[in-house]
């Protein structure tokens, strides 16, 4: 509580003050403050001209002062429920009468004044309560098109002033026309001739900025825009419902797209655009690393895709997309490195990552989560960032995938912006409303949790302009689904009316959206955690909405620690306990205990991670996933329905797979053996109930030479390789800013040819993965539509503390003659039994309850190209099966007789 701050506070202290948004205008009728001035006096200030100050100790240079009057009571429940992390500020009431719309426009301060007449403490306030309940507004924004005329419309209720500038060009001085908007009710609009379509235009703000103190005239593009120039700095006027930027037969695409029953069918590949072409000669050098890479269906890129397709995987995931900052748009500023040069140097060497290092912001590479505008196609991916071509060639990209059975999923990243302020050319959001679209601390300063500039989706405008994006992407370019970035800083409010919003979309609004799933990082921390800002988007607060989160319960027990931990924890597919490396993880006792409670973590996860589901521990009870605990005891399980479960072990965030296990294992196992793990590691997800996601190259044993966070590393580092010759394992010790610390553990590694897996290794993993999807959806027991079928369905046979380390065996039983209750799903297979041995050895598992079934090892397997996995066995009357090393084996019951019948999956 700021108790007597200016008893000892200079004239300049409290000046500075200003700086600081201590209080809150949360309605239009209170104040919410933390001040106490004993018997004084409390004050709202105005200055439309911003001359607030402080000349000892007396507030001068207001236009507006207003009285407000203390109250004993709490804050209303409904301004603590929308900013709970103010829930003990005291309420400060204003004056009923007072005209507050035109007063938001001014600087605004709140004092406190001793009985002297001193000033004490004062603060500049946040104005999102109050903006929210004067300005909420549903309708139109962004520029309208019609036969007669181009309308704006701009939110912007604190803006004093609002004007268009009109450019013919991209760039340059060719300024046509400047017109004033008017404003009704915090919408400020204009309208001009159709004329005005395929020229630029920006926004000039004249608005009061609390980061500066002074009414600012910033130059801003549309929020809503929906066309860039080169590099965002003007706003396209373009029309994007009109013919001539639509592909041939693309309002028809909806009819054309792969068919989906149910999420629980989905399965996810992430996929950079500039990686999935920047290193492959097989497509046109100006296509590559840019959307039109995927319409060529010749090239090496597409028909790995289309191999993944017809294995079964549904879904492409697109790294960010939209505009961001980072990597320049036009091409010909990009500096480049010579790659022969990178070639010659020592696969253990710091000379490649020197290099890329050197020039790694001048180049065309970054991830891209560091949004400008959410509403736009990246520039630097177009064969022109200028005019409509980033439109026309995402719609050709988007078209091009679904015409190979692969449905398209956008990374959004509405949690935070790259940049803010009235000065940054890529600022935009906090030069229309400053202080409102961004969460700011209780000093008013901006959170940056997330990494920078975090946004505010509980305030009502935020959360809009995300579903309108959100609604646009659907609509305008027909994507399929979402991916949030760090969803658990946004508000679940805002989760499910998107989520709602987008599947009451229809065909008359060219898309099915039925179909549109939509997941993200449900991660709880930051000033949001704990529900501290609201009850947020996490992992737990998602349970029931049919909102799926990222399961990293799996990804830590399955490879060993965390991304956070020490890079040689292993875990359980990495040879925790059986084949230890040289890291000490505690005594026998200890590692044997965490190897079971490993495998305990694993199968919740295989059980869709749900929350209810029962199974007996490695201490032999029977509980709960969510009875199940994690090392800091909060629950492994979290889910209440399978499309819920996000199951990965890895992700375009940290080491890739295959360079994961080449950290984890001991340097003196072989590359076949690390290939296997990696096998092992992928067929654990593609069996898994729930939705399982792979990084792109999981499959074909994708190495960064072991960068932990490749995000501006370059395409060096970041190749991917269609042709199957390498898996980029060795180029060079990673980037030195994320890496240094383990160089001497890399060193070891990426300097010994016999880590190196030769392209027949390549071939094999990929086989082994797409064998592993074909299985997944060679029956609809591995794709259970609900809790209860799970439950009544899915059991695990090797538990408790007398099991067989090291292997998980997991059935799936079908409705079928002397099992009452079920219904049949699989018209081919009445059982299915899938045994994960992980041991550096063969095993024996024996398995009472399964005596007497009829299973054979899965018919893929037997055709497959895996010779290991044809040794695997089962002896009906002992029910003896006998798993290879590193294998995971699938057998099946075939029915007698097939059945054509189709019965609903989530009985």
């Amino acid at each position: 509580m700021a108790v007597d701050e200016g008893a000892t506070a200079s004239s300049s202290s409290l000046q500075e003050s200003l700086l600081r948004s201590r209080a809150f205008w949360v309605s239009k009728e209170i104040i919410a403050w933390d001040v106490d001035a004993g018997d004084g006096s409390y004050c709202l200030y105005a200055s439309k001209n911003a001359t607030l100050s402080v000349v000892n100790r007396e507030i001068k240079g207001y236009d507006v002062r207003i009285k407000l009057e203390k109250s004993t009571e709490r804050l209303p429940e409904h301004v603590i429920e929308k900013f709970p992390h103010i829930r003990d500020f005291k309420p400060f009431r204003i004056p009923p009468a007072l005209e507050v719309s035109n007063l938001l426009k001014y600087q605004l301060a709140v004092g406190a004044i001793s009985s002297h007449g001193e000033c004490i403490s004062i603060n500049g306030l946040q104005l999102p309560g109050v903006i929210d309940e004067l300005f909420y507004y549903d309708g139109p924004l962004g520029a309208f098109f019609s036969p007669e005329a181009v309308s704006l419309y701009l939110w912007a209720p604190t803006a004093q002033k609002v004007h268009v500038l009109i450019y013919g060009e991209s760039e340059g001085d060719n300024l046509l026309e400047v017109i004033q908007l008017e404003e009704l009710n915090g919408v400020w609009s204009a309208k001009g001739p159709v004329t005005w379509e395929g020229c630029y235009y920006v926004y000039e703000v004249c608005v009061y900025h609390p980061s500066t103190l002074q009414i600012e005239k910033c130059i801003a593009n549309d929020p809503y825009a929906r066309g860039l120039s080169s590099d965002g700095r003007r706003t396209l006027f373009v029309n994007v419902d009109s013919e001539a930027l639509k592909p041939e037969s693309w309002n028809h695409l909806v009819d054309e797209k792969p068919s989906l029953v149910s999420f629980c069918d989905v399965s996810i590949y992430e996929l950079n655009v500039r990686d999935f072409s920047a290193s492959d000669d097989t497509v046109p050098s100006d296509f590559r690393g840019g959307y039109l890479a995927f319409t060529c269906p010749g090239s090496a890129g597409m028909l790995h895709l289309r191999k993944l397709s017809k294995a079964g995987i549904t879904h492409v995931h697109l790294l960010p997309t939209f505009q961001f900052a980072g990597v320049d748009d036009d091409k010909s500023k990009w500096q480049n490195v010579d790659f022969e040069m990178l070639k010659s140097f020592p696969p253990d060497s710091d000379e490649q990552q020197a290099c890329i290092t050197a020039i790694q912001n001048e180049d065309g590479y970054n991830w891209g989560y560091n949004p400008v505008l959410w509403g736009v196609p990246k520039g630097s991916y177009a064969s022109n960032p200028n005019g409509p071509s980033r439109i026309c060639e995402f719609r050709k990209m988007v078209q091009a995938l679904n015409r190979i059975g692969l449905h398209v999923v956008l990374d959004v990243v509405y949690n935070h912006l790259h940049a803010s302020g009235p000065y940054d050319d890529y600022s935009v959001l906090d030069k229309i409303v400053p202080g409102y679209y961004l969460r700011r601390n209780l000093n008013g300063y901006i959170e940056n949790s997330t990494c920078v500039n975090n946004t505010a989706s509980e305030h009502y405008m935020v959360e809009r302009l995300i579903i309108d994006d959100l609604l646009h992407w659907a609509t305008t370019y027909k994507v399929d689904g979402f991916r949030f970035d760090l969803m658990g800083h946004m508000m679940k409010r805002t989760m499910v009316k998107a989520r709602s919003m987008l599947q009451s979309l229809t065909k008359q609004n060219g898309v099915d959206g039925s179909n549109i799933y939509i997941y993200g990082e449900g991660w709880d921390f930051g000033e949001v955690a704990k529900n501290g800002r609201g009850i947020n988007a996490s992992q737990f607060n998602l349970s029931g909405t049919g909102i799926g989160s990222f399961n990293d319960r799996i990804r830590d027990a399955v490879l060993g620690g965390s991304p956070f931990g020490h890079p040689l924890q292993q875990g359980f597919a990495t040879g925790l306990s059986l084949e230890p490396n040289d890291h000490d993880h505690g005594t026998k006792s200890t590692v044997d205990r965490m190897l079971g409670v490993s495998k305990d973590h694993i199968q919740v996860a295989m059980a869709a991670n749900l929350k209810d589901y029962v199974l007996t521990n490695y201490d032999g009870q029977e509980v709960k996933g969510c009875e199940i605990s994690l090392h800091d005891g909060v629950p492994v399980a979290y889910a209440s329905s399978p499309e819920e479960t996000v199951n990965y072990v890895s992700a375009h965030d940290n080491e890739t797979l295959f360079d994961i296990v080449s950290l984890k294992t001991p340097v003196n196992i072989s590359v076949d053996a690390r290939c296997r793990m990696n096998h092992l590691a992928t067929s654990i997800i593609a069996l898994s109930q729930g939705v399982p996601f792979f990084h792109a190259g999981d499959e074909i044993l994708r190495s960064k030479s072991l960068d932990r966070d490749s995000y501006n590393s370059g395409d060096w580092f970041n190749r991917l390789d269609f042709s199957y010759s390498s898996n980029n394992w060795g180029v060079g010790l990673p980037p030195k800013q994320k890496n240094e610390q383990h160089w001497p553990l890399m060193k070891t590694r990426l300097g010994d040819a016999a880590f190196k897996p030769r392209r027949k290794n390549i071939l094999a993993a990929l086989d082994s993965f797409c064998t592993f999807i074909r299985i997944r959806y060679s029956s609809p027991l591995f794709r259970l539509h609900s809790a209860n079928a799970i439950q009544a369905r899915v059991r695990f046979h090797n538990t408790g503390p007398s099991s067989v380390p090291g292997v998980i065996v997991m059935s799936i039983e079908d409705g079928h003659e002397g099992v009452p209750g079920l219904a049949q799903l699989d018209p081919l297979y009445s059982h299915i039994v899938v045994l994960i041995n992980v041991c550096p050895t063969d095993i024996t598992f024996i398995a009472p309850s399964l005596r007497g079934k009829a299973l054979q090892l899965h018919p893929l397997q037997l055709n497959s190209s895996d010779h290991i996995v044809k040794g695997s066995s089962y002896d009906s009357p002992s029910s003896s099966f006998q798993i290879p090393s590193r294998t995971t084996a699938v057998f099946v019951q075939h029915r007698r007789t097939t059945s054509s019948e189709t019965i609903n999956p989530d009985h």
